[in-house]
């Protein structure tokens, strides 16, 4: 019995793990779930619509924060995105993998001082990403064609951290992509989401979509013809970034 908890103990302390901030249950992990499976990398979410504390330090391998509905300048009347924004300085500091999306990015930015705004128009919708050259050459988003299509859903946008490279744009935001370091990542877009992800996006925020002009139905029906094309890159870069954690 010894030594077969010794075995088990040994296999557990050597599994690579990360910790997921899940704002909302409509913006889960998707995609990046996905790659994390397929690499035997533990998820360790933290549902903060759920009622979950963010962790003080990062205990995991890497750091995985995701979209939601606030913006951070709503840190005043939500606590827990300071307590998020140490988390990352915590990360950057210890030069763990970070991917933040949508929130997650513009927390990101943030954390390295850069400033974080209300844009001058939603971009919402199935529109056209563009890698910048560095972006082409990274050794994440490098995975990604020059251009490909994918769910931007932001009212926020922000400026290029400073000492930041940045790795995409689209037509209507300048930053939608950016690496920190070696391996600090914040996509603005909606990778991670596939056909019923966006579906509980615009179930969800129905109301969103049509004061931005956007027919929820229509949205749904593009992400039928748009998201298998999406998820093909997603497995591509998500498996990357997840590959990170054992350098």
């Amino acid at each position: 019995m010894g030594a077969r908890l010794a075995t088990v103990e040994v296999r557990m302390g050597s599994r690579r793990r990360v910790r997921v901030l899940q704002h909302v249950a409509a913006e889960g992990p998707g995609l990046i779930a996905d790659a994390l499976a397929r690499q035997r990398v533990e998820q360790r979410t933290s549902r903060i619509d759920l009622g979950d504390t963010v962790p003080v330090g990062l205990e995991e391998d890497g750091l995985v924060v995701m979209g939601g509905p606030m913006g951070v300048y709503d840190a005043p009347r939500l606590p827990h995105l300071r307590t998020e924004l140490r988390l990352i300085e915590a990360a950057l500091r210890d030069d763990r993998p970070i991917l933040g999306i949508c929130l997650g990015s513009q927390l990101l930015a943030t954390a390295l001082g850069a400033p974080v705004r209300v844009g001058p128009s939603k971009e919402i919708g199935w529109e056209l990403v563009t890698l910048t050259d560095a972006g082409r050459s990274d050794r994440v988003l490098g995975a990604a064609p020059p251009r490909f299509r994918a769910l931007h859903w932001h009212g926020d946008v922000f400026d290029l951290p400073a000492g930041a490279v940045a790795l995409a744009r689209s037509m209507l935001t300048e930053n939608q992509a950016f690496r920190h370091g070696r391996n600090a990542y914040g996509l603005l877009f909606h990778l991670e989401a596939g056909f019923d992800h966006v579906r509980a996006m615009a179930e969800e925020w129905g109301d969103e979509l049509r004061q931005a002009g956007v027919v929820p139905q229509r949205l749904v029906e593009n992400t039928s013809l748009e998201a298998p094309r999406a998820a093909e890159v997603a497995r591509a870069v998500f498996d990357k970034w997840v590959s990170l954690l054992t350098v």
